[in-house]
Order: structure tokens, then C-alpha cells, then sequence
């Protein structure tokens, strides 16, 4: 099950939740949808929609079918504005691969500090600047180096506190593509002082290009890809990830609850963003994420004039 968020343009109707139809590149409406299976409850938002998926042991997305033969209104893709595909109260964006740590500090001339191998660490993000597929990413004033990273993020489904390793994957309510973006030179100036990243983060997260139940994705092995102006600039595997999400969940949640819509950030892939590469972004670059199983998020930045 592939869940969207979106607004029609040109309307007043505010966001809108649906299910994407990649037979027909359509977005059918969820309501019509959950109504027709007689679903009563009021599933008005991608997390209740996936807190109720996950409550139900999955039985939603078994019992979807085919959303070609729902009586439903629907929307093609090119005629929607995609949002952020989750409402969300929490973003924790996390450094679980081991390449891309040990590149980055390489390139500053540093080493891995010995933490890194003793517990996943994240950083707090910026849960109100989401921003969705297509939308377009103004450049902060205040930098002159901006950067992509390449992400998956794990989206909480439902609540818990004290969370084992062995049961985290029961409250993954989906995946989505995530990026990170980083005003890398503002980003090292505060961290220079031993607290951030801030304002070299927080400007803005994309997510999207929907959020996809764990059902119809493998988190153990998926390609990740990078593409700047369609050239290929970075290529992994979430495969190669140090710090699974189950073990994000289980620190994560010691003596503190997790909630649906909680958004967990895997960290850039090994090679996954400009600052491992040495090469940065540039005003009206088109920069394209892609997840095998997920799909792709596109996002062009633009410099204000």
C-alpha cells in the first residue's frame, strides 16, 4: 500500500489523503476507498491510516486489491501537489552507516569516534519544514554551500516505550525516500561550538515520494541512487546500513514513547551526499532520490535572487 498526501492546486480544499495507483499513475481518494471496504472509522490522516493498518496486523493492506475497481474519485499524478506524505511530531535523523561517517570525518581529517560503534545517535530535526515530491527547495540566505543527502526513513505506526529489538519491527508503519538537506558550511560553523546542526538542517526535510507499508518493501536490501541534472552521482544500498532500525527503535524508546508519524532517519548512505564526493549543488539543480520499491523524490533548488 502506497499512501499519499497532496493538494489539488487551484483549490481551497486544503491536504488530501490518497492511494497511489501506479497501474494508472493516479491517486485514488482514501476515504471513498476505506468506505467501500466498509471501513467506517475516520481514517482522515496518513497516520491513522497506518496506525490502523498496523493495529490490524496488516489486514488493510492484504485487503486493498485492485484500486482500478473502486468507484472513487481520482486524480492523475501530473494534476496533483505533492506534500509530505505524513503529518509528523518528531524527526530523528540518525548516522547509521559506516561509510558515510568515515568518509566525511576522513575528508575533515578526522577519525570515527569509538561512540559511533556503541550506540546509533541522531540528531533532532525539524519536523514542520517537510517538504514533498516536486516542491521546490528555496536556498537558505545565509549559505553558500548546499548539499543533498541520500536517506531512508522509517515512519513510526504506533505507540510504545521501552521497545525490544526483537518486537521494533511490529511499530514500522512505512518507508519513505528522505533527504536531508544541508547547509554544510553553516552546518560546521555551529557544530565547530559542540551542539547542532540547527539552522545548517532545519531549513528543510523532503519526504516522499509517499509512504510505502512495509508489506511492499524489503529494508535489508534496496538500491539507493542519487541523480543531479540526471547524471548519477551516488549509488548504494540500504543493505549496508550499521544500525538497523529495529535498533534505532529499541534506543530510541528507553523510558521514552514513540508515536505514530514519528519520522526515524536512516543517515546518508555510504557515498550518498556532495560533501563525500566533493562536489556541491548548484541553483537550479534537479536533484533525484530514487529507493528500489519505493520510488523517486525530485526536488529542483533554486537561489533567491
Amino acid at each position: 500500500m502506497k499512501i499519499a498526501r497532496f493538494e489539488l492546486p487551484g483549490t481551497n480544499g486544503g491536504a488530501k489523503i490518497g492511494f497511489v495507483d501506479l497501474n494508472d499513475n493516479q491517486v485514488v481518494d482514501s476515504a471513498t476507498v476505506l468506505g467501500r471496504m466498509g471501513i467506517r472509522d475516520s481514517l482522515n490522516r496518513a497516520v491513522d491510516i497506518v496506525a490502523y493498518n498496523l493495529d490490524k496486523s496488516g489486514a488493510l493492506s492484504q485487503g486493498l486489491g485492485d484500486l482500478s475497481t473502486y468507484d472513487a474519485p481520482r486524480w492523475p499524478m501530473e494534476n496533483i501537489r505533492w506534500l509530505a506524505p505524513i503529518e509528523s511530531g518528531s524527526l530523528k535523523d540518525f548516522i547509521a552507516f559506516e561509510q558515510h561517517i568515515s568518509t566525511a570525518r576522513k575528508n575533515r581529517g578526522l577519525e570515527v569516534p569509538p561512540a559511533w560503534y556503541e550506540m546509533p545517535v541522531y540528531y533532532k530535526g525539524n519536523h514542520r519544514s517537510l517538504m514533498g515530491h516536486e516542491q521546490q527547495l528555496t536556498w537558505p540566505r545565509y549559505s553558500q554551500q548546499m548539499d543533498y543527502e541520500l536517506e531512508l526513513a522509517c515512519i513510526i505506526g504506533k505507540e510504545g516505550i521501552d521497545i525490544s529489538e526483537e518486537d521494533a519491527s511490529g511499530y514500522i508503519g512505512g518507508y519513505a525516500i528522505m533527504n536531508d538537506w544541508s547547509a554544510r558550511d553553516t552546518q560546521f560553523q555551529e557544530m565547530a561550538v559542540g551542539l547542532g546542526p540547527s539552522k545548517g538542517k532545519d531549513f528543510a526535510t523532503a519526504l516522499g515520494p509517499w509512504l510505502v507499508t512495509p508489506d511492499e518493501f524489503n529494508p535489508q536490501d534496496a538500491r539507493m541512487t542519487a541523480r543531479i541534472n540526471g547524471e548519477l552521482w551516488s549509488d548504494g544500498n540500504i543493505g549496508a546500513i550499521h544500525w538497523s532500525f529495529p535498533k534505532m527503535i529499541a534506543h530510541t524508546s528507553m523510558d521514552e514513547s514513540v508515536y505514530p508519524g514519528d519520522i526515524l532517519g536512516s543517515g546518508t548512505v555510504g557515498g550518498g551526499c556532495g560533501l563525500e564526493l566533493d562536489r556541491w549543488l548548484q541553483s537550479g539543480d534537479v536533484v533525484e532520490l530514487e529507493v528500489e520499491g519505493i520510488g523517486v523524490l525530485r526536488n529542483r533548488v533554486v537561489r533567491r535572487d
